[in-house]
């Protein structure tokens, strides 16, 4: 199997979970922005800020997965 079909099976196989990926990702980045750009905290801060949406994203995901769990699905 060359490269490219890894890549294309893998991407059929997660594409759902890719994107909830990639819209939180956008929108936490987006959030993050407008919040500490637009109050011109500092530098510091907001990259700070951007980092904690590593922790923000596990957790949300995470009680995702308890939510689901909790009503059967």
């Amino acid at each position: 199997m060359s490269l490219v079909d890894t890549v294309v099976d893998h991407v059929a196989e997660h594409h759902d979970g890719m994107l909830f990926d990639m819209v939180f990702a956008i929108a936490w980045v987006t959030v993050v922005t407008l919040l500490f750009r637009g109050f011109g905290a500092p530098q510091v801060v907001y990259y700070g800020a951007l980092a904690a949406g590593v922790v923000a994203y596990y957790g949300f995901v995470t009680s995702l997965e308890y939510a689901r769990e909790s009503s059967g699905e």
